[in-house]
């Protein structure tokens, strides 16, 4: 049985005439009832009862209308979807997002999704280092996420955002608090707080202290921001963090510029060997984003 024959019996079937039906369809009635005819021949019994008048359906006509109907609807349905995943519309995204912009730009991008792509569901990972992110990229474990360059597969792409630079994050009581602009090399006899070793803002914070003439004295790593933040709340020690994480409410703890601050990026990333529709859709939310510069797409050095 082929889904037309089906759909011409439905509109017969409804209609209970074959010119109502025909008319329906688009089509002349001759074909119509040639269509019928042959539906009923395959299934081997009769449909439908015609009169000059009207037609009038057989207890087989009536089931097959009944299931047939049922099975019609879902087709479509199963065909609008189809549709709607191919174009980017509906489907899943899983979305990792490091340090600050957990807090900053994750929710903007949710609330964002909702408006745009009601069909869309996304799953979230939040406060991850780069290296985690790409590597989840690379393997396939998330689709986009918000990271701080560099990164180093050539299987990550970039798409600019924004630039930030680093602030001192110092604990209130500290006599470094008392001033105003801070030079890094001012903070060489300090006890440090600080990302893990391998992530990003970890590598701009260390070339900083090198290029100022020391290597920082670390005390201890925290992977969280809020949890290193907490550390140099508790007088653990300083720390060198993105200017954003400023939006964090921290008794205790006192932000102070630097003077020349090492620049510290952020940009959306993605697999180049995993691009679709959705994914391309996903991505175009972070061109609306308020309080964000248009993103230049770019290659994995952020080089224009």
């Amino acid at each position: 049985m082929e889904t037309r024959h089906l759909k011409y019996f439905i509109a017969v079937a409804e209609e209970r005439h074959f010119g109502r039906a025909a008319k329906r369809l688009h089509i002349a009635q001759p074909p119509l009832s040639q269509q019928i005819r042959q539906l009923e021949e395959q299934l081997g019994t009769l449909l439908l009862v015609r009169t000059t008048r009207k037609v009038e359906l057989t207890p087989a006509g009536q089931l097959l209308l009944d299931r047939g109907r049922r099975f019609v609807d879902a087709l479509e349905a199963l065909e609008s979807d189809v549709a709607q995943v191919g174009a980017g519309v509906t489907g899943v995204i899983r979305a990792g997002f490091t340090g600050t912009a957990t807090y900053r730009l994750m929710p903007i991008i949710v609330q964002s999704a909702r408006r745009r792509l009601p069909g869309l569901r996304i799953t979230v990972q939040g406060e991850m280092l780069t290296p985690q992110i790409e590597a989840a990229l690379e393997e396939g474990r998330l689709d986009v996420a918000v990271l701080r360059p560099p990164v180093r597969s050539s299987e990550v792409e970039l798409k600019f955002l924004e630039q930030d630079e680093l602030v001192a994050a110092l604990p209130a009581d500290s006599e470094l608090a008392e001033k105003g602009t801070l030079d890094i090399k001012d903070l060489a006899e300090q006890d440090f707080i600080g990302y893990p070793a391998h992530s990003s803002v970890n590598t701009i914070f260390m070339d900083a202290c090198r290029q100022a003439g020391f290597k920082p004295r670390m005390v201890q790593e925290a992977t969280e921001t809020s949890t290193l933040l907490s550390l140099v709340a508790a007088g653990t020690g300083i720390a060198l963090v993105p200017m954003t994480s400023r939006m964090f409410t921290f008794h205790g703890v006192a932000f102070r510029p630097l003077r020349n601050p090492p620049p510290v990026d952020l940009a959306v990333a993605w697999n180049r060997n995993n691009r679709t529709p959705l994914i391309d859709n996903f991505l175009a939310l972070f061109d609306t984003l308020p309080n964000i510069a248009p993103a230049a797409a770019v290659n994995k050095g952020l080089s224009t």
